[in-house]
């Protein structure tokens, strides 16, 4: 039997996973899953010669919308359908042709409803590009069909 740790670690999976495979956006900026927990999510892209602006660099446009995701990531993990409501961004130092981000998010409070997460984005070799901080509302809805049961058995239904 799974304890309430292993729960919600393969619940986090699920969700990710889900929302890996249905999100168009991130897809089409090639982020990539580097690694789960529940209510933290860490994502990943190589900047591409499409990525940059007029000065060369990643555009800011590029690094909020990987934030943004990996946030996003994070405070749906546990399956309780949460929207954006604020989201701020600090650029530190630019990013470059060819390289990783890496954005990591992570909860910092949890009310009933209103959650609050703070996104590191740095290299690969651990620069800090930016800063971001979320803040989100929970709809009291799931996000993620229902997993499957290992053996193929229905998920149980709660009534």
């Amino acid at each position: 039997m799974k304890n309430e740790t292993e729960t919600e670690q393969a619940l986090a999976e699920h969700v990710i996973g889900w929302m890996a495979l249905h999100d168009r956006v991130g897809r089409g900026l090639g982020v990539r899953v580097v690694s789960v927990k529940p209510y933290a999510v860490t994502l990943a892209l190589t900047v591409s010669a499409e990525m940059l602006n007029a000065h060369d660099v990643c555009h800011g446009g590029v690094i909020f919308s990987l934030a943004d995701s990996a946030f996003a990531y994070a405070c749906n993990s546990q399956n309780d359908s949460a929207l954006a409501t604020a989201g701020s961004v600090q650029f530190l130092s630019p990013a470059r042709l060819g390289e990783e981000l890496i954005a990591t998010a992570r909860q910092v409070a949890q009310q009933k409803r209103i959650g609050l997460y703070d996104v590191t984005v740095a290299t690969a070799d651990g620069r800090t590009v930016a800063l971001f901080r979320g803040s989100s509302y929970r709809v009291q809805a799931a996000l993620a069909p229902p997993q499957p049961q290992p053996g193929g058995a229905e998920p149980a239904v709660e009534s």
